[in-house]
């Protein structure tokens, strides 16, 4: 008898915060203690794990067995670790809780902040090319990983994203006067801005989620048809994410996030509130929920992988952190 979508999803949570616990483990190896501290901090702090989550769904519902997908599921959260503990620094968004909890520079230093996410990047290839057994596959699946978070990706989006609230951003693009009305800075117009937004987003958010399907799908050696969908389910889950992220910068109070509110207005970020308003973007975020949920219509509605992603999806309209 198959377990209930929500059991499935505990069970698939609690197998991967133990890989996480035991990949950051290091008592008997020569790390640092500093260092190791400030990794198990930021990585084991609570969170939803819902891209190390979507690595497993995608491998079940492909056809393969989710716990083969484990390394992969630990590579993205590591990678996503490293993300939120260098995009907190002062030198890029500069937030003092994370999670609920100090960010990692303000617990330790940022000196020790940046070492921790680089050690984590590190790790994540090393856990791929150790741990998972097809070394073809593992291959394939550090290729898609350093894709996704480098230039072409998620590193890429960053630098737009610092790029357009930094005031040394006039200087790059005359006309350009970061922290204004957005549709009023210079030579930048709406079709720009929205061409600028989107492709921050798919990048700096959408980038992650997406390659932490297709880990899954090729670690369960899904055919291209799987891929494909997978990875429309994944391109308009990570903007219906960034959106709702956006909305709840507005919305949202520290308490409920975990993370200070108010930041993106106050360094004066381009985002789906800004350039669209509330109202417009809460009309684009249905609309990609929408896109994610059908494509999702190729696979078996009965299995519990299925209820789970279409679920993740709907459940950005009612994000509360």
């Amino acid at each position: 008898m198959s377990l209930k979508p929500e059991d499935y999803k505990d069970q698939l949570l609690s197998e991967i915060n133990r890989f996480l616990d035991t990949a950051s483990n290091f008592e008997e190896k020569d790390v640092p203690p500093r260092l190791r501290e400030a990794i198990r901090y930021a990585l084991l702090a609570p969170g939803k794990r819902i891209r190390p989550l979507l690595v497993l769904l995608a491998a079940d519902i492909c056809g393969g067995d989710p716990r083969k997908a484990l390394p992969g599921a630990a590579a993205v959260e590591l990678i996503h670790t490293y993300s939120l503990i260098h995009d907190d620094l002062p030198a890029m968004d500069n937030d003092d809780l994370r999670r609920g909890r100090p960010t990692c520079h303000i617990q330790f230093d940022p000196a020790t902040a940046i070492l921790a996410g680089d050690a984590l990047q590190a790790l994540a290839f090393q856990i791929l090319a150790d741990q998972i057994d097809d070394k073809n596959t593992a291959l394939l699946c550090i290729a898609e990983l350093a894709r996704s978070i480098g230039p072409f990706g998620l590193v890429g989006g960053q630098q737009e994203d610092v790029s357009f609230s930094d005031p040394g951003a006039s200087d790059r693009n005359p006309g350009f006067n970061p922290g204004s009305d957005p549709l009023k800075n210079g030579s930048l117009v709406r079709q720009d801005l929205e061409s600028l937004l989107l492709r921050i987003h798919s990048r700096k958010t959408g980038a992650l989620l997406s390659v932490s399907l297709k880990l899954g799908a090729l670690i369960a050696h899904a055919n291209e048809k799987a891929l494909a969908a997978l990875d429309l389910y994944g391109k308009a889950l990570g903007l219906a994410f960034q959106i709702s992220d956006d909305i709840l910068d507005v919305i949202g109070n520290s308490e409920d996030l975990g993370k200070s509110p108010h930041k993106d207005a106050e360094q004066g970020k381009l985002t789906f509130i800004s350039l669209w308003g509330l109202e417009k973007s809460e009309e684009f975020l249905r609309q990609y929920v929408d896109q994610a949920r059908k494509a999702l219509t190729i696979f078996d509605r009965d299995l519990p992988a299925f209820s789970l992603l279409d679920s993740l999806a709907l459940s950005m309209c009612g994000r509360k952190k």
